[in-house]
This record gives structure tokens, sequence and C-alpha cells, in this order.
């Protein structure tokens, strides 16, 4: 695929993580002309990212690897953004645009209105719905976000070129791309990402606690492997996004703790009715939600995807 000439010569990518590393090795495995670069504070994730080829070059200085850049994409954990924000008002060329990954969107506006007095014209937020229970370098992969959505989340002072640059990016790995507010997409995410992965948490603590915890485990099925599947993931990323959104995700918790005290109460006085009504309407609701990725199947861009 020809690259667009609208992304710019020089590409850093901050972070060499499962989201990080995977831009990066799409961006060389498509065809971009230009450099990619890559930043990581970890030693060895840096020399593994060379080896497995994601990046072109590699520098441990995030001042060195800021220079002369074009393009900045900030793959760190979300609370960790402003520092990279602060290194890139310090040391990048003016103009230049910037995007991340993160999974909360205000709290990165937040951050960038206390690192330049204002937003950027060449900032455009974003978040690709992609991602594993895996992270770290070896799991980088250049078709990660194929399929899935990539919601940008540009200000009201966004260039028009910085948005068509980052639009193109994803373009380019071949995801679907959608635009909306930032408040949007932290309480949209709280409510479909954010919530079950403290499920997630939560549910495998709670059992690891019981007397009979080594039989719980040893007996679940597989409806608990899947449920429970994203309890694998990063506990840094996840700590970080649950502080960053904690005011939609506490209203999150707060929506499934009234519906669990609701069917608390129906098991305790044994009304049949209401229980089977809850799950039949469950039943429904996640019947139209699998037609939805049926439709998918002839147009990716309706597909929720999956991710932080």
């Amino acid at each position: 695929m020809r690259v667009p000439p609208v992304l710019p010569g020089v590409a850093l990518v901050v972070g060499l993580g499962l989201i990080g590393g995977s831009l990066a090795a799409l961006m060389r495995a498509s065809g971009f002309a230009g450099e990619v670069r890559g930043f990581d504070s970890d030693a060895a994730t840096r020399a593994r990212a060379l080896e497995l080829g994601l990046v072109d070059s590699v520098s441990p200085v995030l001042a060195e690897a800021l220079s002369g850049v074009g393009l900045v994409v900030v793959a760190v954990p979300t609370l960790a953004v402003e520092s990279v924000l602060s290194a890139v008002r310090e040391h990048a060329p003016r103009g230049v645009f910037i995007t991340d990954v993160a999974s909360v969107k205000g709290s990165v506006l937040d951050a960038a209105r206390r690192v330049f007095g204002e937003l950027p014209a060449g900032l455009v937020p974003g978040h690709p719905i992609a991602g594993s229970e895996r992270s770290g370098v070896e799991a980088a992969s250049p078709g990660l976000f194929r399929d899935h959505r990539v919601i940008l989340t540009p200000h009201e002072g966004s260039a028009e070129q910085a948005l068509d640059c980052v639009r193109q990016l994803w373009t380019l790995a071949g995801a679907s791309v959608v635009c909306m507010g930032a408040h949007e997409h932290d309480r949209l995410l709280a409510f479909t990402s954010h919530l079950p992965h403290a499920l997630a948490f939560t549910l495998v603590n709670v059992l690891s606690r019981q007397d009979a915890s080594e039989d719980i485990f040893r007996f679940a099925a597989g409806g608990f492997r899947d449920f429970t599947r994203i309890a694998s993931s990063d506990p840094v990323m996840w700590r970080d996004i649950s502080l960053a959104n904690r005011s939609a995700l506490l209203d999150a918790i707060d929506e499934f703790a009234k519906g669990l005290s609701e069917l608390r109460g129906a098991v305790e006085f044994s009304d049949g009715e209401r229980l089977h009504a809850a799950f039949s309407a469950a039943n429904g609701v996640r019947g139209r939600y699998l037609q939805t990725l049926v439709t998918a199947a002839h147009d990716p861009s309706a597909e929720p995807g999956e991710g932080a």
C-alpha cells in the first residue's frame, strides 16, 4: 500500500509495548517511506524492538528521539502521558503532530492544557479499540488493528492537517476511524471496557480469598475462563485507566451495583419471575450484539472491537 503524502517523514512512537510496538511494526510493514523511531524507558524493550524489526532506530534519550520528528505517537500508561507531552513541548519541532493511544481521553486533554497552556493545534487524541490480555513488546503485531475501530477525539482547535495525518495513519493500519467528543468517549468506554475489566479483576480476587479457592479454580468451567480472561491484562495500565477515568468508572460501578442488588433481591425472595425476566432481557440484548458481529463480517466498521 502506498503511504499518503500527508504522513510526515519521521514518526516517533513513545512506548514500545503491545500497542506502540504494533503501530511501529505496522508503519514499517506497510511501506511507510519515512523513518520510524522508537523510544522506551526500558533497555531490554528497546533492544528487543530493534531485534524484532519494529523500528528503524531507537534511542535511550527521549529528547534526542524527538529531534526533527513530524509525528509523535504517545503509547505509554495513561498517567505517564503528561511527562511525555512535557518532553515534546521542550524538544520537538514547532507544529509537530501529536496523537496517543490512551484509553481515557479527558485526562490527555487536561494534561495537554497543563503542559502547553492551551490545546495544541497539532494534537489529535486517539484510542484504538483493539488489544489483548498479552502485553509487552513480544506481543506486538502489525495486524493488531485490522478490522477494529479507532476513536479519535479531536478538540475544537485541532488542525485539519493534523487530523488528516492521524486518520491516514489508522487507515493504513486497516482500522475503521470514527470521531467523537472526549467526554462521550470516556463515558462509553467506562461501561463497555473499564467496568468489565474491573469486574474480572474483582471476581478473581474474591474467589482467591475463599477457603476452598483451590477447588474453585480447579473445577471452574469454560465460562469462568472466558469471563476472567481480561484479568490477565497489565495491572499498571488498568490502575492508570481506573484513576484517570475515575468519575465515569464510578458511575458505571454504581449502575452495576444497582443491577446486582436487584438481582440479589430476586434470589433472596425466590422471585423466579423477576429472574426469568432479567435473564431473558439480557439474552435478547446479547443476541442483538452478536448480530452486529455478523454484520461486521460484511462491514468492518460495524464491529465493536475489543480492547481497553
